[in-house]
């Protein structure tokens, strides 16, 4: 069984919602990168999504695009982020790690070398957000020859039909953007994601994470009644920025942030 499976089989039998947080590897500076990721593990989280900066992040807002600049600017390469999950498995090897992030460096790797090195590192799976199911079959099998589990995205604008396709070739979980726009929106309507959500669940038994326009403890709860994981990126970002030159002090805020999110996940799971 895959970390990815393993975790949310573990998370439904104790009735608790996934907390996924998201950073941009390499942001504020690389060295910080495997010790954010410990912070968040230790404050709650359950997995941790890993992005891999890019120079042109179409799908991302203002916070995140500013995050891989600054990523950039020391060099941060798709390399140097599989470097990353590597030395965070010496000491943990049991919470899951997806990479999220454009296809672009991944083809400049090569979908075998990539698949290869990313399952020697302890990846777990992959988020490519500009890469269609209809056009993913090769990049698929590779990920699954090297146990690796592919994640992609659905929206409100997803019709019937496209929520078939991604549900036949996805796994580990489907990653549900809960408004149209960029990372870092912030609206968001839970009932109408809920109605969204049990329509994807009449296609396909994979949990379903939710992700844009969660920022605090509130929006984080009201989320987990309804979905399988709680996905939450600008707003750990938004704190990356603002203690860019003081990373202890970003740690102790993004790790406030985090624990008031499970602690309000996890009261409003074991009161149902």
């Amino acid at each position: 069984m895959s970390r990815l499976a393993e975790c949310f089989e573990t998370l439904k039998s104790d009735n608790r919602c996934a907390l996924i947080p998201y950073i941009t590897a390499g942001d504020p500076e690389p060295s910080a990168t495997v010790d954010l990721m410990h912070t968040m593990v230790s404050a709650g989280a359950n997995i941790i999504e890993l992005g891999v900066p890019f120079s042109d992040p179409i799908a991302d807002g203002r916070v995140i695009q500013a995050a891989c600049e600054r990523a950039l600017q020391y060099g941060t390469s798709l390399s140097d982020v599989l470097d990353m999950v590597a030395e965070f498995r010496t000491t943990d090897d049991y919470t899951p790690v997806i990479l999220m992030g454009y296809l672009n460096p991944i083809e400049r790797m090569g979908y075998e070398e990539f698949t290869g090195k990313a399952m020697n590192a302890g990846v777990d799976g992959a988020l490519t957000v500009d890469m269609p199911p209809e056009e993913s079959d090769e990049f698929v099998g590779l990920l699954g020859k090297n146990k690796l589990d592919p994640v992609f995205l659905l929206s409100p604008t997803s019709t019937s039909s496209r929520i078939s396709k991604i549900a036949a070739v996805g796994s580990g979980f489907l990653y549900y953007v809960s408004l149209t726009g960029v990372t870092g929106a912030p609206y968001l309507n839970v009932d109408e994601v809920a109605v969204k959500l049990d329509q994807i669940r009449q296609q396909s038994n994979l949990p379903i994470g939710v992700g844009f326009g969660i920022s605090n403890a509130e929006s984080a709860a009201r989320i987990s009644k309804i979905a399988d994981a709680v996905i939450v990126g600008s707003a750990l970002v938004r704190i990356l920025e603002a203690n860019q030159n003081n990373v202890n002090e970003a740690k102790l805020k993004i790790s406030y942030l985090m624990k008031s999110m499970r602690e309000s996940i996890d009261m409003v799971r074991f009161t149902n």
